[in-house]
């Protein structure tokens, strides 16, 4: 399975960020909800900061281009697979970074790629 890193998580269940969570979980996806304070979703712990991580496949971003300057060095530094830029998230600046680390990226929505099967 895919590995996912939320990048922007929030235990407020009516953001997206909250709700591509507990619908990658319930896909059985592995996902690590990483967010400005901790919290909880569904039981999935919400980590703070730019925890260690390894084997991520995919990270997923629900922050805007402002906020996502500080995570420019973990996000690449994870070395991913794939970068969803989410609505509100598309960035032409760490997109092109991405790409050439070899990085797939793609402008988005992961609860629309998880409805129809394309994620």
């Amino acid at each position: 399975m895919k590995k996912t890193l939320v990048l922007g998580a929030s235990d407020n269940p009516i953001r997206y960020s909250n709700a591509a969570v507990r619908r990658l979980a319930k896909e059985g996806f592995e996902v690590v909800p990483v967010g400005v304070r901790e919290g909880e979703i569904s039981g999935v712990p919400i980590q703070k900061g730019q925890p260690l991580l390894e084997g991520i496949h995919t990270i997923t971003l629900y922050l805007n281009p402002q906020r996502q300057k500080e995570y420019y060095g973990y996000i690449l530094g994870l070395q991913p697979r794939r970068i969803i830029f989410n609505p509100g998230a598309e960035n032409p600046e760490l997109m092109r970074l991405a790409q050439e680390k070899g990085i797939e990226v793609e402008m988005a929505c992961t609860l629309v790629m998880l409805a129809v099967g394309q994620y």
